[in-house]
């Protein structure tokens, strides 16, 4: 559940500031970092995208590629993945290459993420966008508060520091703190949502319910995710920086 609503969300706000900002039939060169499993990545290359996908994990590159078998020549033709890390998109392009750039859920990563967001600017062309899901730093007390668990949520209201659900310790990311990183890397925030209001306390076990159900679900989401004060403590937030 917790994942369906992470991918969803994100693509319908991200195919709606693709519809704002680019021609309708336009095909799109697309760089997705840190891809992961590649969700975004193919379900842009199904739309007629061009997509190159880059990824560090040697295991989320191989269940990527494994993804990408399945799917019919057409689209295989239309990606790229390359082994590699989101510190290093200097080394394997030439900057404006691309039209957009997905960076999802992986700042938390990166200790000193400044460097980094700048590289991914460099790679937009001009008037290009730029996807950035973070972990929500002035909502960390959301999550242990409705859990119950008082001294985690006591000590999140001071740090920007937490403990994932897999174990690691990360950090988050703060609305105001990114507005100003990306105004100073030529990038400015355009438009932001919020994600996972909701069903960010479930278990990562909580199966999808019967269709209609979680259509409800996700159109509650959705609304949500787009107004205050609701997508303020939402656990992730979606940023839409404009190349200038």
């Amino acid at each position: 559940m917790r994942n369906t609503v992470r991918q969803e969300l994100v693509a319908r706000q991200l195919d709606e500031q693709i519809a704002a900002r680019f021609p309708v039939g336009q095909r799109l060169r697309v760089l997705d970092v840190g891809m992961g499993q590649g969700t975004q990545a193919l379900r842009l290359a199904r739309a007629g995208h061009t997509v190159t996908g880059l990824e560090s994990d040697a295991e989320m590159l191989r269940v990527a590629r494994e993804a990408l078998a399945d799917e019919p020549a057409g689209i295989r033709e239309r990606v790229r993945l390359i082994e590699g890390d989101g510190l290093e998109t200097g080394v394997h392009f030439l900057p404006g290459s691309f039209d957009v750039v997905l960076c999802h859920g992986v700042l938390m990563y990166v200790q000193e993420p400044d460097a980094m967001l700048a590289g991914l600017a460099r790679m937009l062309a001009p008037g290009g966008l730029l996807s950035l899901l973070v972990r929500n730093g002035d909502a960390l007390a959301m999550r242990p508060g409705t859990a119950g668990d008082w001294d985690t949520t006591l000590a999140a209201f001071d740090t920007d520091v937490y403990t994932n659900r897999l174990g690691l310790t990360v950090r988050a990311d703060r609305l105001d703190d990114l507005t100003a990183t990306l105004a100073g890397i030529a990038a400015p925030l355009h438009a932001w949502y919020g994600v996972r209001i909701f069903t960010d306390h479930m278990s990562n076990d909580v199966e999808l319910p019967a269709a209609a159900e979680l259509d409800r679900v996700l159109a509650a989401e959705d609304r949500a995710g787009r107004t205050d004060p609701y997508r303020r403590v939402a656990a992730l937030l979606h940023l839409c920086g404009v190349r200038g």
